[in-house]
């Protein structure tokens, strides 16, 4: 999968998404988690805060009792992350009073941001003995006449982040799984959304090799218009096309009755040296006439989307006629070729290319005339048809390959021909995007290589 694709950019846009959003989801989910832990903690806390309070405020509990309602053990075990304090604020010497927990340390106060907070109660972080973290709160209480004091109570917060790291590692877990689970889900959504595309995508390239001709099928809402405009932009180039056709026949015909016109006054008077001017210039108007729509001919049908011929019966269909042609003259011709190579254009180009250089093979050849089709796959995405001819004729060198393309131009005037059959071969072999090479035959002669889109 090509990294440009559509598919592949949705899913990655899709993938960036979802994990972001699960990571944005864990991230909040953790943060609330934890005020919920610390508030559980700071309510446990503050039970043991009121009981202090309790006791401290009532009368007949002497200061040795004090928090013996706090049923904690912890509060006993010296240096255990759980302490109790109540010191007196409004006497000269700040009275305290500890836990044993505390064993000869204190507890810190918290920062009191103003005055209307250090009325209620307080919780927050703070170091205690030994720098443990502890979650502490603490309340200031007025006991009138017996002074200012502040409670606090402290816990371990090592329990809160335990409580925390087991949450956060099964959140972990849990959206790794549902992350897995989505992007999962995300590429099947994106290949089943994306396979009315990759159905047009192989219609067209059914189109373009000719085993179809319209995009045929149902396709979901959103993507039927594109079939139906692709439909009708096919509809449209066939139908320019034929219009081209049609027009290049009306001038075919518009200019053919007026030169045949002026050949025939021409030769009337043919000691004339006009008419003698007159009958060569004529001849060259008609054969550019002839060449340029012949090109534009070809041009006109090249544009037709989706032409096959299949080159089997093609090239037997010329070998049977050269056969016949040839009938006078000891010609053996040899056919190889396998029955399923197709050509990518039109039948009657075919014909007029592999004709040309049978033709000229026969012509040319003292006994032996061979015809080789191979189909070849040059890269990955592209096939092609390869149509070789060989004769044991004389042959021709270097320089002769070069000039006997050019249109027109004949070797030997004894042979019958205009001198246009390889440079039509070869005008047409450029407009279908191939190639057309000349060499060494290893039977002896000429050997012409076609080289042609394949299907």
């Amino acid at each position: 999968m090509r990294a440009n694709s559509l598919a592949l950019r949705l899913f990655l846009w899709a993938a960036a998404s979802t994990l972001v959003i699960i990571l944005v989801t864990g991230v909040v989910l953790s943060s609330l988690y934890r005020e919920a832990v610390e508030r559980a903690f700071d309510g446990r806390l503050q039970v043991y805060l009121r009981t202090l309070v309790a006791d401290l405020a009532a009368p007949e509990v002497p200061d040795e009792k004090l928090a013996q309602g706090v049923s904690e053990p912890l509060f006993e075990l010296p240096l255990s992350g759980w302490y109790w304090q109540v010191t007196q604020l409004d006497s000269a010497k700040p009275e305290i009073r500890a836990s044993r927990s505390l064993w000869d340390g204190g507890l810190p106060r918290l920062p009191v941001p103003s005055a209307a907070a250090a009325v209620g109660v307080r919780s927050g972080y703070v170091s205690g003995p030994e720098d443990q973290k502890l979650r502490l709160v603490e309340r200031t209480v007025d006991l009138g006449e017996e002074g200012n004091f502040l409670v606090a109570v402290a816990g371990d917060a090592a329990e809160i982040e335990e409580e925390i790291r087991n949450f956060d590692r099964a959140l972990l877990l849990t959206f790794c799984g549902l992350a897995l689970i989505l992007l999962l889900t995300t590429a099947f959504q994106v290949r089943f959304g994306l396979s009315p595309l990759k159905r047009i995508s192989e219609q067209l390239a059914a189109i373009r090799s000719g085993n179809a001709e319209r995009l045929e099928g149902n396709f979901p809402v959103e993507i039927a218009p594109l079939a139906r405009e692709a439909n009708a932009l096919l509809d449209a180039n066939r139908e320019i096309v034929e219009r081209a056709r049609t027009h290049v026949g009306n001038l075919a015909h518009a200019l053919k009755t007026p030169l045949s016109v002026i050949i025939n006054e021409a030769s009337v008077r043919a000691e004339d040296p006009l008419s003698q001017k007159v009958q060569e210039q004529t001849d060259i108007m008609r054969d550019q006439i002839t060449r340029h729509l012949e090109r534009a001919r070809m041009a006109a049908r090249l544009t037709v989307v989706g032409t096959v011929t299949e080159v089997a019966p093609v090239v037997d269909a010329i070998a049977r006629t050269m056969e016949k042609t040839t009938r006078n003259k000891e010609l053996r011709l040899k056919v190889d070729q396998p029955d399923d190579a197709k050509f990518q254009g039109e039948r009657q180009d075919l014909e007029e290319m592999v004709g040309n250089l049978v033709d000229n093979a026969c012509k040319w050849a003292q006994a032996r005339v061979s015809i080789e089709v191979l189909k070849e796959r040059p890269e990955a995405d592209r096939q092609v048809v390869r149509i070789v001819v060989d004769d044991d004729g004389p042959g021709l060198n270097a320089t002769e390959r070069e000039q006997v393309a050019r249109r027109g131009r004949r070797l030997d005037e004894t042979k019958p021909g205009s001198g246009l059959g390889l440079s039509i071969v070869v005008e047409l072999t450029a407009l279908y995007g191939g190639t057309l090479t000349l060499g060494s035959s290893p039977i002896g002669g000429l050997r012409a290589e076609l080289l042609l889109p394949a299907a």
